[in-house]
C-alpha cells in the first residue's frame, strides 16, 4: 500500500497507477507543504463518499480542492482580478483560499455552502499527481483519529472552524498505512512538520484570516 517516490523525479508508472485508482474511487495519502493529506479524485463520487466516510465529517469546510494552476480555480470558483493577484502572489504555497463556488462545483461535490477551499500545494508530489490525473483532487488533512480506535472528532457549532490538535497530525508516511480504507500512500521518505496551512477567506469584500498556519499573513 505504500509507494516510495523521489520528489524531484517521480516514476511515471507510479503516477499513472495512482491516477488510475483515483479515477476508480480510491483514496491516496500524500505529503504537502504543510502536513499529510488524504485525497480522492474531484470527479469521483465514490471517492468523495469514501473520503467523507473516512473523515467522519460531512462539513465541507474541512475539505480542500487541490489544484495545479490558478486556471483550475476559475473552473470551480468565482475569481476576479484582485483575488487572482493575491492568490498568484501566494501560490504555490501552504495557503487555502475560501472562494465563492460556481453552481457546477456545488452540484459535483453535493455541498450545502456557496464557498469552498482551494489550494495550489507547494510540494511536487501532489502537483505531479494532479497533472497525471488531469483534474483537481479533493482532500482532507490526515489525522490520527482516523486510525482504528482513534477518538471521534468533536461536532462543533455551525459557525466554528473545527481545530485539529498538532499531536493528531502525522510525521512519517508509514504511520498512515493503518488508516482503514486507504488504498495507497505516496511517500517521499521525508517526515513532515506537524503544521497547518493558512486559511484565508476571500469570499467577501475583505480578506479574513480564518486560521494561521505555515504561510505568513499578512505579507
Amino acid at each position: 500500500m505504500i509507494e516510495y517516490v523521489t520528489s524531484t523525479n517521480i516514476d511515471d508508472r507510479v503516477l499513472a497507477r495512482a491516477a488510475r485508482i483515483l479515477r476508480d474511487g480510491a483514496l491516496v495519502a500524500l505529503p504537502t507543504d504543510s502536513s499529510w493529506s488524504l485525497v480522492c479524485s474531484l470527479r469521483s463520487r465514490d471517492g468523495i463518499k469514501k473520503l467523507r466516510r473516512l473523515s467522519g465529517q460531512r462539513d465541507e469546510r474541512l475539505f480542500t480542492m487541490l489544484c495545479s494552476s490558478i486556471s483550475q480555480f476559475g473552473e470551480l470558483c468565482s475569481l476576479d482580478n484582485s483575488r487572482f493577484r493575491l492568490i498568484n502572489r501566494l501560490s504555490p504555497g501552504p495557503y487555502v483560499f475560501i472562494l465563492r463556488t460556481l453552481l457546477g462545483t456545488e452540484k459535483t461535490l453535493d455541498i450545502r455552502r456557496h464557498e469552498a477551499g482551494v489550494r495550489i500545494p507547494g510540494h511536487p508530489v501532489p502537483f505531479a499527481l494532479i497533472d497525471a490525473l488531469g483534474h483537481p483532487l479533493y482532500s482532507i488533512t490526515a489525522k490520527r483519529s482516523m486510525l482504528k480506535g482513534g477518538e471521534e472528532d468533536e461536532v462543533l457549532p455551525e459557525d466554528a472552524l473545527p481545530p485539529i490538535p498538532e499531536e493528531d497530525l502525522f510525521e512519517g508516511g508509514w504511520e498512515l498505512e493503518e488508516i482503514e480504507g486507504l488504498d495507497l500512500v505516496l511517500d517521499d521518505g521525508q517526515e513532515r512538520e506537524r503544521v497547518f496551512s493558512t486559511i484565508l477567506d476571500l469570499s467577501g469584500d475583505e480578506v479574513w484570516l480564518i486560521r494561521p498556519g505555515a504561510g505568513p499573513w499578512p505579507v
